[in-house]
């Protein structure tokens, strides 16, 4: 393998004595809920898991109950046939959700409902038989998976009370236009004698009213739906805003609201928070329930959840003010742990298991990487080790950054546009490098949040923060990481032959005074995708080396493993090297975690995140499956994320024990369970295996000699100075502060 650009990482994990556990006859503690009864929420799936299969199918609501907590409410949008037949389907139109354009493309009509023209395909136009005989369904958001479309049939609201859900949920969105056409959706309800319906819901007051008496003999509840603020309810032509004004009048016919997410946490023309409305108190004071709607993983909402669908449940469950008393969500299982594994466990509560949660360049998700707010952001998030990238000033000043090259993560290319250059060693595009910048010059840049998926589908991360932090000295970093964990990066090969700069053994030295190599009380990992860089620090022994291997995989032979055991303690693991993706699908499982475990190698795997796009449809689009996936699943010992209070959060969990008898739990997401489920000429073509690690690959040669070249750096003196053996003389900062590292890696990078 050819190596030109040598990044050293820096990495600090401290040992920090864990929690007391308590004492065995203590039981944990009940949680208090601020919902209208005390009551943990309730999760109410719309449609079932909407957010993998078509809307209400079998298969949508049989995962749902089977993947999400013990009383679940299976939520049916009702639609009626032109013979009175109830069937389950999210719009008053059929066109997006069914295959019925293709079977009678004539069919199109106009109808006005509620005031407004609509035109499509309607139920009302279609006999039941027809509809059971000749439509399927398909996913009506374009996003998500299509390889179900056309397989499943159209249910019947008796269908799906026959499966028999812990509770059922019946939304009843157009009374007054069905009964214009001679439709009775009440009486279609009285038919089936109102038997298994938890809850009936409807935006029209008229409706409720009409069902009132039925409803409280068998006792299902009546929830008031409230639709967009300045649309204007039918029974009474007031417009929502106007009824909201008066909760305790819902109360008359009600026993609860169903209210847009908005209503209650209302987000700014940012994608920011603004405060919360006093919606949930001023109903629990008129004695209703409230319930939210509109979640959903893959449609982010504000930018202060991170991309973190559980973070948004917990913002309207355990805020400390109120708790709404349920959701509606495309996707329960997230809901679900949300509120059963995540709500009310503030403090630091002990890890479940023991795998490690390691930065990627700080929580470079919330700020820009290896500045002080996004190390700031990973110790409070409880991550287990912290990175800090070092790269070299032209006057020998240690810094933290993700790359030598400033162009993507600083403004450097605008102010610096001059002193581009190539260095097709490094890469192959022009760039703006460090060690041509003093560290005045670098100050004098702007930070700047890197957002990996802008590009693809136009998903930013934390725009109010986009230019948020400032660079931090490697000597800063590491008086701020005393006992956490540190990266350090540098172009060591080219600055080595090119620039006369002998990183590697300024390292070892620093690490050397720092007495590292003496103490027990902090790890120290030395990861290198270079097995000459590991071997020079095999004598060492408290010291961990760490081989990164970066291209995919998909296997991990005998001999490869035995090659690695000689110059590394672990290894750095590409997720796809762990689990293989078809179609944004997780297709099979590798066994490189077994047979690196099997040579007593530790696992990394890396660079996990939170946007959903960079997730497999298998882990419902949730990060915190994901993390599930490779630490209970594949068994890996550590995750590398740009988002370690997703990771951290998880591990914290009783859930993410499997071993532990619980209620609920977080599991770990099957390979290829659900892609089988699509018929075969839908699923997507099955990509050729990774190849296997080979032995040679493991083997690279020894670094180049470093270049006795004279610079000054800040302070005038001279490099290579006799008695300091290929490390910088000049660069007294940086050897001052790697005296404090608390723990090392070094990584390449391969041409």
């Amino acid at each position: 393998m050819l190596r030109f650009l040598i990044l050293f990482s820096l990495f600090i994990h401290s040992c920090v004595a864990a929690p007391k556990a308590p004492a065995a006859a203590a039981a944990l503690p009940t949680k208090k809920w601020l919902t209208l009864n005390g009551q943990e929420p309730g999760v109410v799936a719309r449609g079932g898991i909407s957010g993998l299969f078509p809307e209400s199918c079998a298969l949508a609501n049989d995962l749902a109950i089977s993947s999400s907590s013990p009383g679940l409410t299976i939520l049916c949008n009702l639609q009626m046939t032109n013979d009175g037949a109830g069937i389950c389907l999210p719009d008053i139109r059929l066109d997006n959700a069914t295959t019925i354009p293709t079977l009678f493309p004539k069919g199109q009509k106009t109808y006005k409902v509620n005031g407004q023209d609509l035109k499509g395909w309607f139920a009302l136009d279609y006999s039941a038989d027809t509809i059971f005989s000749n439509v399927s369904l398909v996913q009506n958001i374009y996003s998500r998976p299509s390889i179900f479309d056309g397989q499943m049939p159209i249910s019947a609201v008796e269908d799906v009370l026959g499966i028999k859900p812990p509770k059922f949920w019946l939304s009843v969105q157009n009374d007054a236009f069905y009964m214009e056409h001679k439709l009775s959706p009440a009486e279609y309800l009285r038919s089936l004698g109102f038997r298994g319906i938890t809850f009936i819901s409807s935006p029209e007051i008229g409706f409720l009213k009409s069902i009132g008496r039925d409803a409280v003999m068998s006792k299902t509840k009546l929830i008031f739906e409230f639709k967009d603020p300045e649309a204007m309810e039918p029974t009474t032509n007031k417009k929502y805003s106007e009824i909201l004004q008066n909760l305790a009048a819902i109360k008359a016919f009600a026993s609860g609201v169903l209210v847009p997410k908005g209503y209650i946490w209302p987000i700014d023309s940012a994608k920011y928070l603004k405060p919360a409305t006093t919606l949930v108190a001023d109903a629990h004071k008129a004695g209703l329930e409230v319930y939210a709607s509109g979640f959903a993983n893959d449609m982010p909402a504000s930018f202060n959840y991170s991309y973190d669908p559980s973070a948004e449940y917990l913002q309207f469950v355990d805020n400390g003010q109120f708790s709404v008393d349920g959701f509606i969500t495309d996707f329960p299982p997230t809901a679900s742990q949300a509120i059963t594994c995540f709500s009310h466990q503030k403090g630091n509560l002990p890890k479940a298991g023991h795998a490690l949660v390691i930065t990627h360049n700080g929580a470079s998700g919330d700020y820009p990487g290896c500045t002080d707010l996004a190390y700031q952001k990973a110790v409070e998030d409880g991550a287990d080790v912290i990175d800090c990238s070092v790269q070299m000033s032209k006057d020998g000043i240690a810094f933290c950054h993700d790359s030598a090259d400033l162009t993507a993560s600083t403004t450097a290319m605008a102010t610096f546009m001059s002193r581009a250059t190539s260095v097709p060693e490094i890469q192959p595009t022009n760039g703006v490098f460090s060690y041509d910048l003093t560290w005045a010059e670098i100050q004098s840049l702007k930070p700047q949040i890197q957002s990996p998926f802008i590009t693809k589908v136009g998903i930013t991360r934390n725009p109010a923060n986009k230019n948020a932090g400032k660079f931090v000295t490697l000597d800063d970093f590491l008086k701020f990481s005393k006992e956490k964990a540190v990266t350090g990066v540098l172009n060591a090969a080219y600055l080595a032959s090119k620039k006369g700069l002998g990183i590697v053994d300024a390292v070892k030295s620093a690490l050397t005074k720092s007495t590292l190599d003496k103490q027990t009380t902090q790890r120290v990992l030395i990861q290198s995708d270079d097995s000459s860089v590991l071997a020079g620090f095999e004598a060492v022994p408290p010291y961990t080396r760490v081989l990164s291997i970066d291209k995919e995989i998909g296997d991990a032979p005998k001999a490869s493993v035995d090659e690695i055991k000689k110059h590394a303690d672990a290894v750095n693991i590409l997720r796809s090297s762990l689990v293989t993706i078809s179609g944004s699908f997780a297709a099979g499982k590798t066994n490189v975690v077994e047979e690196m475990h099997k040579g007593n190698i530790s696992v990394y795997v890396s660079v996990l995140r939170n946007e959903y796009i960079s997730i497999a449809f298998d882990y419902f689009s949730d990060p915190t499956v994901e993390f599930a996936t490779f630490i209970a699943g594949n068994g890996v010992d550590g995750v590398i994320t740009e988002f370690p209070a997703t990771a951290t959060r998880y591990l914290r969990s009783p859930c993410s024990d499997l071993d532990k008898e619980q209620p609920y739990a977080i599991l770990p997401a099957e390979a290829g369970s659900l892609i089988s489920v699509a018929n075969k000429e839908a699923q997507p073509p099955a990509s050729a295996p990774s190849p296997p690690l080979d032995a040679k690959d493991v083997i690279d040669p020894p670094l180049p000699p470093v270049a006795n070249m004279a610079a000054n750096n800040a302070t005038g003196a001279t490099p290579n100075a006799p008695g300091h053996s290929g490390s910088i003389a000049t660069t007294a900062n940086l050897c001052l502060s790697l005296l404090a590292i608390l723990a090392m890696g070094l990584l390449f990078a391969t041409d």
